[in-house]
């Protein structure tokens, strides 16, 4: 699903996608790690999931109880994608908003197409909010 195809559904619900900041800090859970836990017991990759999707679930959830944070699925983040932009961020910013503009939006957690080494907490890809895939999906957050 393309992220612009996306929009309708957001606007309908009052839900959002997560910002790249978000969705990095729920991966990762109480974990510093670039995962969190054994790939294999967590994450659909290239090497186990024999070339298809898997239904959430099946795979162990992080400490904050999310399933499927790496691997299965890119997710898509609200964030415009910039490949310097946390490099420029001051010190201890704590929850960066990302970006105000861009071309491409920016995808996070490898996909069940990712190599092993492509399914980490800190893996991120930029796409064309135009183009979706079979890899891609996404994941809602709200305001609290």
């Amino acid at each position: 699903m393309s992220f612009q195809e996306l929009t309708p559904f957001f606007e309908a619900t009052g839900l959002r996608l997560p910002t790249e900041a978000e969705w990095e800090c729920a991966c990762r859970g109480d974990s510093r790690d670039s995962r969190y836990g054994d790939l294999d017991r967590i994450a659909w990759h290239k090497d186990n999931c024999d070339h298809r999707t898997h239904s959430c679930g099946e795979k162990l959830p992080n400490s904050l109880g999310f399933f499927d944070m790496l691997g299965n699925l890119w997710e898509w983040c609200s964030d415009w994608y910039d490949k310097g932009y946390y490099n420029e961020c001051e010190d201890g910013v704590v929850d960066p908003s990302g970006p105000t503009s861009g071309a491409l939006r920016v995808l996070r957690g490898g996909s069940w197409k990712s190599v092993r080494t492509g399914c980490r907490a800190s893996d991120r890809k930029e796409q064309s909010p135009q183009e979706g895939g079979d890899n891609v999906g996404f994941r809602v957050a709200r305001n609290p």
